[in-house]
C-alpha cells in the first residue's frame, strides 16, 4: 500500500523560512494531485495548496505569495517562507495515488512546525 512520510518540520523564529518534505512510497501506477494541509491546535484541519497534475498550483489566501509547492519523483515539497507565529500547526502531505486496485487519497502522518515571535 502507498505511504507518504512528511520530514522538514521544525522550530523557527518569525521571518525565517522552512522546507517540508513528503516522500510517496509503495506499489503504484501514478500519483495525482498533491495537496499541503495543516492542523493548529484546538483547529480543525485546513487546505494549504493544491498541486494538479498539469502542475498549475492553487493557493489558500493565508499563505499566497509566502508557500510554494513543488513536487519530484515521489515527492511533494512545501516551501514557506516570511513565517508568522500563526503557521504554527501540524502540516501533512496529501496524495491522489491511482493503485493497482484502484484510485485512493493517501495521508501521511505529519510534521510539527512551530513558529516562535
Amino acid at each position: 500500500q502507498v505511504q507518504l512520510v512528511e520530514s522538514g518540520g521544525r522550530t523557527v523564529h518569525a521571518g525565517e523560512s522552512l522546507r517540508l518534505s513528503c516522500v510517496i512510497s509503495g506499489p503504484k501506477i501514478s500519483v495525482n494531485t498533491m495537496r499541503w494541509y495543516r492542523q493548529a491546535p484546538g483547529k480543525q484541519r485546513e487546505l494549504v495548496a493544491t498541486l494538479l497534475s498539469d502542475d498549475r498550483t492553487f493557493y489558500e489566501d493565508f499563505v499566497k505569495g509566502r508557500f510554494t509547492i513543488s513536487r519530484g519523483h515521489d515527492m511533494s515539497f512545501l516551501q514557506m517562507d516570511s513565517l508568522t507565529p500563526e503557521d504554527t500547526a501540524r502540516y501533512y502531505c496529501n496524495a491522489e495515488v491511482r493503485e493497482f486496485s484502484g484510485y485512493r487519497t493517501a495521508w501521511g502522518q505529519g510534521t510539527q512546525v512551530t513558529v516562535s515571535a
